[in-house]
């Protein structure tokens, strides 16, 4: 996978996230402020039936998708990351981003590949043609 792809995939994995985040908290937001929710001191015990509140489950609903298909974004990007760099002669990016993954701080990781990392991809296709053309009889 492509330094390109996987920059695509992982900045498009963050904008579904927020998005998500926003839509599920607007819709928590709404159903305080119109009394959905029946209360008791700071504890939800209920919820009051009405089409807006069935409204705001299917809004919650639709930002948690939102959330968790932007999380399996960012996964899927981490793992083109990871393929990517493994293609590089050096290892230590890959073995950055893997312990980096592996440790919970994969968001760091991600960002510093997207800023500073190598394209191993374009390496293995140049890689491929200096051998083809060595191959080639003059």
């Amino acid at each position: 996978m492509s330094r390109a792809t996987v920059t695509r995939l992982f900045i498009g994995g963050g904008l579904a996230l927020i998005a998500g985040a926003v839509l599920a908290i607007a819709a928590v937001w709404i159903a305080i402020a119109n009394d959905v929710f029946v209360m008791n001191g700071s504890d939800v015990v209920g919820i009051r039936g009405s089409a807006l509140a069935f409204s705001l489950l299917g809004l919650a609903i639709v930002g948690s998708l939102a959330m968790m298909g932007g999380l399996i974004a960012g996964l899927v990007a981490w793992i083109g990351a990871l393929l990517n760099t493994w293609q590089l002669d050096s290892k230590a990016w890959f073995i950055a981003l893997l312990l980096l993954g592996i440790f919970n701080f994969g968001f760091f990781a991600m960002i510093a590949f997207l800023v500073a990392g190598p394209d191993g991809a374009s390496d293995a296709a140049l890689r491929k043609t200096q051998a083809a053309a060595r191959a080639t009889p003059a």
